[in-house]
């Protein structure tokens, strides 16, 4: 048996996930996308995994260029979330005016704000359906060790765990 693409995003969108952002500089100026199937490999040696869609444009810079960076959004960068995502009129390199940015070793933009990064090379790549599957080393990294992520589910943001457990309107155990 087999199931359709929209009852597979339908379960997949259940799971609530940190989100993140995968930037590159390219030939043109910086790129990146939502990266929300960004995961881990392995810690030794510290390797990272992500899917990119094909019709993501930065897919292009990611694969001439050879490296990239995941950035985990703390939960108040809901606005460079949406820029990323696609929900506003922000393109290209534009996105990258909602933020401050740095660098680590392999140039890929780092949000100053980010709770932590991880500056990878890319190792491989799988062509898989629709997409492209990333495998990359860790090169640098960094982390605040501080703060809140912004959880994604079923497309919609939440507030970081913090926020929600004084909210008024908390449903949660308790």
């Amino acid at each position: 048996m087999q199931i359709d693409a929209g009852k597979f995003w339908r379960c997949l969108g259940e799971r609530a996930i940190s989100a993140t952002i995968v930037t590159v500089a390219g030939k043109d100026g910086p790129s990146g996308f939502l990266g929300l199937s960004a995961t881990h490999v392995s810690a030794d040696p510290p390797t990272m995994v992500v899917s990119i869609d094909k019709r993501t444009s930065a897919l292009a810079d990611v694969l001439s260029n050879r490296h990239f960076a995941v950035n985990f959004l703390p939960g108040e960068a809901e606005t460079t979330a949406e820029a990323f995502g696609c929900k506003t009129a922000l393109k290209g390199a534009d996105r990258f005016r909602v933020g401050e940015w740095g660098t680590l070793t392999t140039g890929a933009p780092i949000l100053a704000s980010a709770l932590g990064a991880f500056d990878c090379e890319v190792e491989d790549t799988i062509d898989r359906g629709g997409v492209v599957i990333v495998i990359d080393r860790v090169v640098d990294a960094i982390s605040k060790g501080t703060g809140d992520p912004l959880i994604f589910s079923a497309e919609r943001a939440f507030l970081p765990s913090s926020e929600a457990a004084a909210s008024p309107n908390n449903l949660g155990p308790g």
